[in-house]
């Protein structure tokens, strides 16, 4: 046991990205299996497996987190987790930022498309529920962003930070993140593409990885992170993206697939520059500890 936790303390990152993408990516494959009896569902038969894959998924940075908190840290590691989680006194606009950031950048991008295409048209526009709609996207939100941020930001990001920059931080999980979506977006995909040959298609799915929007707004993310210590403003920050991607993503599919999330990353990386400019340092000065019972300034 004093051998693994002193790897686990020494190699923190290289632990949690290994459970994770086990645990997750693991879940995923045995589900797949065991319901189509072979790694290469159609769309609809991998639809059938989501109620047992999209719970393993998100339980994967969760689970990944609180053993190795556990192995690192013990009950140390756990009261400081739980005090960055019950951290809310960050002042207002540290929340404005958290909650609008997603919904600005998205609505800006889909609704400039959708004036080009009826295409274009956003889930909430063509949904017969739409009370129910929102509903349903508030709650996935929710438990999307706290499972998964107890992971990302729990366990990740503060020891990353305490290597590099907050924009390296950001880009090297953000691109980790984006990598952990690829069977959803594998299998998943087939049903969104339309007809785009699934080469072509996971080529984009690799270019918009590396450079697209879930690394840019991991970016943003480790940048609010790091100006308040909360793990509750990081989980609420992710559940607001996860929401108004249900409610603003387009349905079409083909095209219309592959260009949104082109443009959100767009209008998402210009979001980075403009904190770059105006907060400057916020985001390359060198690397730091968070401490929960230390609140950075959050001026």
């Amino acid at each position: 046991m004093h051998a693994l936790r002193t790897s686990v303390r020494t190699h923190p990152l290289w632990w949690y990205f290994s459970v994770t993408f086990l645990l997750s990516w693991g879940c995923i494959v045995l589900a797949v299996w065991a319901s189509t009896g072979g790694l290469s569902p159609t769309p609809e038969e991998f639809q059938l497996t989501v109620p047992v894959t999209v719970p393993a998924m998100l339980l994967g940075p969760a689970v990944a987190s609180l053993l190795l908190t556990g192995v690192a840290s013990g009950r140390a590691g756990y009261s400081e987790l739980w005090q960055r989680l019950k951290h809310w006194r960050v002042g207002g606009r540290w929340y404005a930022i958290a909650l609008l950031v997603a919904p600005v950048t998205m609505a800006a991008v889909v609704l400039g498309l959708w004036t080009s295409s009826p295409a274009y048209a956003p889930r909430i526009a063509t949904a017969e529920d739409k009370a129910g709609t929102i509903a349903m996207a508030l709650v996935l939100g929710l438990v999307v962003g706290l499972l998964e941020e107890v992971g990302w930001t729990g366990f990740a990001i503060p020891r990353a930070r305490r290597r590099l920059s907050a924009l390296w931080t950001g880009i090297l999980v953000g691109v980790l993140w984006g990598v952990w979506h690829f069977f959803v977006s594998y299998w998943g995909g087939g049903g969104t593409n339309g007809g785009i040959p699934m080469e072509i298609f996971l080529s984009l799915w690799v270019a918009g990885v590396l450079v697209g929007q879930l690394t840019a707004y991991r970016v943003l993310m480790v940048w609010v992170y790091d100006r308040t210590g909360s793990l509750l403003l990081a989980a609420l920050m992710h559940a607001s993206l996860s929401t108004f991607q249900f409610i603003l993503n387009p349905l079409t599919p083909g095209v219309p697939q592959q260009v949104y999330p082109w443009g959100h990353a767009a209008t998402a990386w210009l979001v980075v520059a403009v904190v770059m400019l105006v907060r400057r340092g916020d985001l390359t000065r060198g690397p730091r500890t968070l401490s929960a019972r230390k609140p950075i300034n959050h001026s």
